[in-house]
């Protein structure tokens, strides 16, 4: 994730070996979201996941963000259902001569 610069680290791309600091933003891109923290305390060894989350603070826009992208989404794909089921032959054809008018 870091390598393919999807990590910014006070505003700048960052390689992994990147040294952290109390108070640095750090903003990355987890499939559709992308997340705004703040790292509050840093700990000498790797901590279970319910102690490592009290470690930073995500700010409240982009907390608004990703609620507004995931309604955004969950709207979208009502108005753009799938299929049940894949077209047949037919189906196939008149979808492609739809597309190519």
């Amino acid at each position: 994730m870091i390598q393919g610069g999807k990590v910014h680290y006070n505003g700048q791309r960052c390689k992994p070996s990147k040294i952290t600091e109390v108070g640095a933003t750090v903003k990355l891109a987890q499939g559709f979201d992308e997340k705004e923290v703040t790292i509050l305390v840093l700990f000498d060894k790797r901590q279970a996941a319910p102690i490592a989350h009290t470690a930073y603070l995500e700010s409240e826009s982009s907390i608004r963000k990703r609620e507004e992208n995931a309604i955004a989404r969950k709207n979208n794909s009502f108005f753009a259902p799938h299929p049940v089921n894949k077209p047949d032959k037919k189906q196939r054809r008149e979808l492609l001569k739809l597309k190519s008018s």
